[in-house]
């Protein structure tokens, strides 16, 4: 069974025990935390889409941490000017398992 939640904004296919990054959650690491914008559901035979979202259905995950993601190196200059800017940024993410899907 999958199904293709949205959270914080995007979408993601997930199937039980998938672990997945999304962007970060205020839950304690250990927490079940629960999905409700379900876009979709389904298995080998029958899929279920909502308008826009499936009533009644969740997926259940759990947090196993909070995690930075590679470091994106922001470089700027004016060649003859003498400007020159670096600055870097790593993004907060959450690791979370899919426990249960619920539809």
């Amino acid at each position: 069974m999958f199904a293709v939640v949205n959270i914080a904004g995007r979408q993601y296919r997930v199937a039980k025990d998938d672990k997945i990054l999304v962007p970060t959650l205020k839950e304690e690491v250990g927490a079940t935390v629960k999905f409700e914008r379900v876009l979709m559901v389904g298995d080998e035979k029958v899929v279920k889409v909502g308008a826009p979202h499936v009533p009644g259905a969740h997926v259940e995950a759990t947090v196993l941490e909070h995690a930075k993601g590679p470091k994106v190196v922001v470089f700027k200059k004016r060649k003859r000017k003498g400007y020159r800017l670096k600055r870097g940024h790593r993004q907060q993410y959450t690791r979370v398992q899919i426990s249960s899907i619920q539809d």
